[in-house]
């Protein structure tokens, strides 16, 4: 007879197709039920939040449901990091745990509801009689509202016989939210008169306007009105004019094209919270802009925003452009008359800093030239950990669209997820080549799922570590301002040793050079090739203009 434990396996299996987890007493029926009775697939992570951020990285590269597990007490506890990223990304996922039992809690218990709510996540109790339809409710609220949710299996309920499983109702999930007020109506159109009138209208977009499929509906926009556009960090990609595109805003941006976006007289922005780096702290548009923003939040986020209309950025783009249509509207032309390639030019570096030690800047080009080179990294997923490096990624290697370039760690300020994001990406892009972007720091912090990294995506993984013996956004923020550094330095780590340990190929990069060893193996056959790692031997000595930016700002 089926079990509690298979009811919420087999029930949740109906609605994802990978689960990534840590086995414990508090899972151990649930994974037996998952393996046995469904077709779903389980990849094992060395620690949980390691297992929490592949299922986040899964979604984000999918945009499937994700769906983690782990046992209860330590096990739960050494989720929160990850839940709490994701509850602040808007990442629908399902955490299947382990719990007290219904007798109460135990010496080594902790309120697992209570954790989960002060990251903002509510959890979901299954019972004998119910396990099917809570798991189905479970579903429901993270797809609705785009937020991790936990369900709970309480230990002495696991292997209670629950009898046959039921046929669970179908999640109902809402449609594109569709501005329908009067009040609304009226904004769009205005707002589509102000466009008609715009000299410089301008166009940005963030991940939400991915997630709503809003690409196409916002190109067709941009047609219609002669807009450049540009998107968030984790927008890239998502309009499909590229020769009209200037890339990502904020401190990622190019210094030519951020100082064209203050040209705009009109701007609108879609799907983009518009947080204080994209704004480049209040110094993205210029005063005199008119500034709208389409988001499905409440109310506008930024308080530069002039206008705002609260809908499904797909609806609302193409909302705009058929009133463009009705009253006869022209394109503007203002963004035939710009060469972005041009503004989109970066610092060039030298190989070596005065340090010795190698320019992160000419790195990150060289290895960018090298991606672009070869068929198998063209199509590529870039995975970021967080940290100084950060940017040096996302100015340098151009990704086709949101869903391949996946930051897991960004919305909560977090270091240590980078490891563990490759398996959720290698998993979702089955053909790509999975490229890891960490710290010194970070890496050594995610260390624990290097193994998952190395042994999920085998051949089509590379990480790239720049190794410059420090956490070097606090040394950058804080050390300048005189507080102690040791606090802040990392002896040098082996990072092409620690890869060689657990089946990678490791190489340390000291000079340009070096990195030849990416070409070679970009030519060879994935399925035959190893994991490799790219130990970067960088200078400390060099911020990002990103950083610069925070310094400039906190000075």
């Amino acid at each position: 007879m089926p079990t509690v434990s298979a009811h919420v396996a087999i029930t949740l299996a109906r609605h994802v197709d990978h689960v990534f987890g840590v086995m414990g007493n508090g899972n151990a029926w649930f994974l037996d039920a998952l393996e046995r009775q469904t077709g779903a697939t389980y990849t094992a992570a060395r620690h949980e939040a390691g297992a929490v951020v592949a299922a986040d990285a899964y979604h984000r590269a999918s945009g499937r449901l994700a769906a983690a597990t782990a046992t209860y007490g330590a096990g739960f506890t050494n989720t929160l990091t990850a839940l709490a990223e994701a509850r602040q990304a808007h990442i629908p996922l399902v955490l299947v745990v382990g719990d007290e039992p219904t007798s109460g809690p135990r010496p080594w218990g902790v309120d697992q509801i209570a954790l989960a709510s002060a990251v903002g996540a509510r959890t979901y109790t299954v019972g004998r009689t119910d396990a099917a339809a809570t798991t189905v409710i479970a579903i429901e609220h993270a797809l609705t509202y785009r937020v991790p949710t936990v369900l709970a299996i309480p230990y002495d309920v696991a292997t209670r016989e629950a009898g046959p499983v039921p046929e669970a109702p179908t999640p109902v999930l809402p449609a594109p939210l569709a501005p329908g007020s009067r009040f609304a109506t009226a904004a769009i159109a205005d707002l589509a008169r102000a466009l008609a009138g715009a000299q410089r209208p301008f166009l940005l977009a963030g991940r939400g306007a991915w997630v709503a499929g809003a690409g196409e509906a916002l190109g067709d926009l941009a047609d219609a009105t002669g807009a450049v556009t540009a998107s968030t960090a984790l927008g890239r990609g998502v309009f499909p004019r590229t020769e009209f595109d200037l890339g990502v805003t904020g401190g990622f941006g190019a210094e030519g094209a951020m100082a064209l976006v203050r040209d705009a007289d009109v701007a609108v922005v879609f799907g983009a919270s518009l947080n204080q780096f994209t704004m480049r702290f209040g110094d993205l548009f210029s005063p005199g802009a008119r500034i709208v923003q389409v988001d499905t939040a409440p109310a506008a986020t930024h308080p530069h925003v002039g206008g705002f209309i609260r809908g499904d950025a797909a609806v609302v783009a193409r909302a705009l452009t058929e009133e463009l249509r009705a009253i006869g509207a022209d394109p503007s032309g203002w963004r035939e008359t710009i060469d972005t390639a041009s503004l989109g030019r970066r610092e060039a570096g030298d190989e070596l800093a005065p340090d010795g030690r190698l320019d992160p800047r000419s790195v990150a080009t060289r290895i960018g030239e090298l991606l672009e080179a070869h068929e198998s990294t063209r199509d590529r997923v870039v995975v970021s950990d967080g940290g100084h490096f950060i940017g040096w990624a996302n100015m340098h290697w151009p990704v086709a669209s949101p869903d391949r370039m996946i930051m897991v760690g960004t919305a909560y300020q977090s270091i240590g997820l980078g490891f563990p994001s490759v398996p959720g990406a290698a998993l979702a892009k089955p053909s790509s080549t999975v490229v890891l972007t960490t710290g010194d720091g970070g890496g050594l912090m995610a260390l624990a799922d290097l193994e998952s990294a190395v042994r999920v995506a085998a051949g089509r993984g590379l990480a790239v570590v720049w190794n410059d013996g420090a956490y070097g956004a606090e040394v950058n923020l804080y050390g300048l301002k005189g507080v102690a550094q040791d606090p802040m330095l990392i002896p040098e780590v082996d990072f092409a040793g620690l890869a060689r340990a657990v089946g990678a190929e490791g190489v340390v990069v000291r000079s340009l050079a070096d990195l030849d060893r990416l070409a070679s193996w970009a030519a060879e056959d994935a399925a035959s090739r190893s994991f490799l790692l790219l130990d970067c031997r960088i200078s400390p000595s060099v911020i990002a203009p990103y950083q610069r930016e925070i310094i400039r700002v906190n000075a």
